[in-house]
């Protein structure tokens, strides 16, 4: 996959308006979470960061907010600071800047995804809060369209492997894989956190750049939510919705609120 491929694509759908058309902002399904945490830790007159922030949909939800993006074909929905950012480039944002960073639906389709956390992180203050929300494990088979396309258009190796999908997608199959890989990364961070400071762990998958089939058919991240949770504890935040590693251990899906300390 090309950097270019990436940049060119979200240009594009943003020029063809298909996922990003204006809609207010109480209408979305992620406004009651945002709004509810900008509330309860009064962040109301705090400085607000959101990462991949789309059409701006949210940059009334505080007074002062910034929003970053790829796509340059999103400056004109925004009233409030705007900045085009690219792929392993650093933000042009202070250190320690910003009192609430969120993101929403966006890091599983960040090709360095290491680096676009290094700067979360960065620009986040001490003390203040993270709320990372990405489409959690995103299916490796969406970029194809398995699940949405007939039998008929795969040959038999194809027909084998949707066929397979609603096994793969079954709840004790996941755990099955799940759990003992999360148990050894557990053990990795209890014996050393340090060589989960620089690495987020997760799996690359392919993204189709060239037809939209599915949900997460442009996702290039397989993430989970439990890693996400070793990382960022790796690097010095708290988990606020998730208090305990037990309760950690057993995440499977939603945000996840975090402090840095």
């Amino acid at each position: 996959m090309k950097d270019q491929d990436y940049k060119s694509f979200y240009d594009q759908v943003d020029r063809d308006n298909e996922y990003s058309f204006c809609k207010a902002a109480d209408g979305h399904s992620f406004y009651p979470v945002l709004s509810s945490i900008i509330d309860r830790y009064k962040l109301k007159n705090g400085r607000v960061l959101e990462i991949g922030s789309g059409n701006g949909r949210f940059q009334d939800i505080v007074e002062d907010y910034t929003g970053v993006d790829v796509s340059e074909g999103l400056a004109g929905y925004y009233k409030k600071p705007f900045h085009v950012v690219e792929d392993g480039v650093p933000y042009p944002l202070e250190s320690e800047s910003f009192d609430f960073v969120f993101t929403h639906a966006v890091f599983e389709h960040i090709p360095n995804i290491d680096f676009a956390l290094s700067e979360m992180i960065r620009v986040t203050k001490r003390g203040g809060l993270v709320l990372f929300d990405p489409a959690w494990q995103c299916r490796p088979w969406a970029a194809e369209g398995y699940q949405v396309r007939p039998y008929k258009d795969f040959n038999i190796i194809g027909k084998i492997y949707k066929a397979s999908i609603p096994i793969r997608e079954n709840l004790l199959f996941r755990l099955s894989h799940v759990m003992p890989k999360r148990l050894i990364f557990l053990i990795l961070f209890l014996i050393n956190k340090k060589v989960f400071r620089k690495s987020l762990h997760y799996r690359r998958i392919k993204a189709n750049y060239q037809v939209y089939w599915q949900s997460d058919s442009d996702a290039c991240n397989h993430i989970d939510p439990f890693l996400a949770i070793l990382y960022f504890r790796a690097n010095g935040f708290e988990v606020i919705n998730y208090p305990g590693l037990a309760k950690q251990f057993l995440v499977r899906t939603g945000e996840i609120l975090l402090r840095k300390k």
